[in-house]
């Protein structure tokens, strides 16, 4: 099969926005290279962020270890005891769709829109680092 993995990268936190609504968290992020940031909302009940923090994000087409399809099988979550997943390695996992691409703010840079049940991610970066992503769903996968 193939790499599940369709995009990793190492973020560190820049600025927390919780004012609009009560459990979620607008996180803003930069990638140690630079070259990648992305904005992001996230449950803050379930998944507590500080500025200055680093975050680990991956997107990935399955949760199959070994890059097999899992759409049209049982969910993430109905996953059995002991079966291993990606999502056994990070905190904070989530299922959604790419809905939009577009040109990024700099030449060479491509941006990505992904709505996980209305929260959303902005991800903007290297055309050739994103352009994985050009796949109808992923999974987005945090962790400290």
């Amino acid at each position: 099969m193939s790499d599940p993995v369709l995009f990793e990268d190492t973020f560190t936190i820049t600025t927390i926005n919780s004012q609009k609504y009560d459990r979620v968290s607008r996180l803003s992020c930069n990638s140690t290279d630079t070259l990648s940031h992305f904005t992001l909302d996230v449950n803050s009940e379930l998944y507590p962020c500080v500025v200055g923090e680093s975050v680990n994000m991956a997107l990935a087409s399955t949760l199959s270890l070994d890059g097999k399809d899992d759409s049209g099988s049982k969910g993430w979550r109905e996953v059995g005891m002991g079966e291993q997943t990606l999502a056994n390695d990070y905190d904070y996992v989530c299922h959604g769709k790419v809905y939009r691409f577009e040109e990024g703010s700099s030449q060479g840079n491509m941006a990505v829109f992904i709505s996980f049940g209305g929260l959303l991610l902005y991800l903007e970066g290297p055309y050739k680092k994103l352009a994985p992503l050009r796949i109808d769903y992923v999974y987005l996968l945090l962790k400290k």
